[in-house]
């Protein structure tokens, strides 16, 4: 099982759909780096247990982001608001000297300070 950063995101988003178990082996697998033997060791189920704890995780997450696609599309919000903030501090330039610098100027904060806020 190679361990990637996609399924401890997909256990962030999805997380409380696995079951107790399940939850807590991907967790310590993924967030806690631990092995197999380990998980066992502080669970007190098999190895084999944990193993097939997690790759049933495993599918259930993969399943709910096939349906539903939170996760990839969070990536994708921040991916927009990023260009939203990168667009909105180009436009600055554009009003310096003119009678519409300020309202530029707040609109522009506006905009940044609602990124701002959907970003947390």
């Amino acid at each position: 099982m190679a361990k990637d950063l996609k399924m401890s995101l997909l256990c962030d988003f999805y997380g409380d759909l696995l079951t107790d178990k399940q939850r807590d082996c991907l967790e310590l697998y993924y967030d806690q780096d631990l092995s197999l033997g380990e998980i066992a060791e502080n669970t007190g189920i098999t190895r084999q247990g944990v193993r097939d704890s997690i790759k049933r995780g495993e599918a259930t997450l993969l399943e709910m982001e096939g349906a539903l696609g939170l996760c990839a599309k969070e990536r994708q919000n921040y991916g927009h608001l990023a260009r939203i903030t990168e667009q909105a501090k180009n436009i600055l330039p554009y009003g310096d000297g003119t009678p519409y610098a300020a309202e530029i100027r707040r609109c522009v904060q506006e905009i940044l300070d609602a990124v701002e806020e959907m970003s947390r």
